[in-house]
């Protein structure tokens, strides 16, 4: 039986954060332009419960506007080595003209999203928006629910539902299961990205 050491208590202190993004994986939202065109959206808030991944969206931007009007997207996840392809993305907006909110913080237009980041689309096999190729993970997806919180009119909750997910060839093990000791996202903490740290075990499910 192994036996758990005891930490030290520590002492805590009320705090006030601006934002509480304390560690999610970045993930590339590729949503349908009403001319067909691809925009690509830098997200930090998903969760995923099976097949359906629960996405937190900002409202007044073109990707939620895109999602209210063609119900698809591609959930293209990032590993570290795509930091600054997605750091070149999160300036810019494809909604123009810019929202105020957004001009106040720097955001300005812009509807090339592909030849600003460096990223390269490839063909869906299911959905509209394009795939995004140097991502490891690409999920296909059909947007299910969108709902605005009373409390929180700033954000929408938009439920997916996985229809195709596609993987780097060199991450997968055993035809359907990610390899953990070769993927690894890339993590949005306070506003910083991170890669993961080393393995530290498995859950008994592993």
């Amino acid at each position: 039986m192994k036996i758990i050491k005891q930490k030290t208590i520590q002492h805590t202190k009320n705090i006030n954060p601006k934002i509480l993004y304390y560690g999610f994986p970045v993930i590339l939202l590729s949503t349908l332009n009403e001319d067909g065109t691809v925009n690509i959206s830098p997200l930090s808030s998903s969760w995923a419960l099976g097949d359906y991944i629960v996405l937190g969206v900002g409202i007044g931007g073109k990707a939620i506007e895109n999602l209210e009007r063609h119900p698809e997207c591609v959930i293209n996840i990032p590993d570290p080595s795509l930091w600054e392809n997605v750091e070149q993305l999160a300036p810019f907006t494809g909604k123009n003209p810019v929202p105020e909110y957004k001009k106040q913080n720097g955001y300005t237009y812009k509807k090339e999203k592909y030849d600003i980041s460096g990223l390269t689309p490839i063909k869906a096999t299911l959905v509209k928006p394009t795939r995004i190729m140097e991502c490891p993970i690409q999920i296909e997806a059909k947007v299910k629910h969108i709902r605005i919180p009373d409390y929180s009119p700033h954000f929408a909750i938009v439920e997916t539902q996985a229809l195709h997910v596609h993987a780097h060839t060199e991450i997968i093990i055993e035809e359907n299961h990610i390899d953990p000791n070769k993927w690894s996202p890339l993590i949005y903490n306070f506003r910083h990205y991170f890669a993961l740290g080393n393995k530290l075990g498995n859950n008994f499910r592993a």
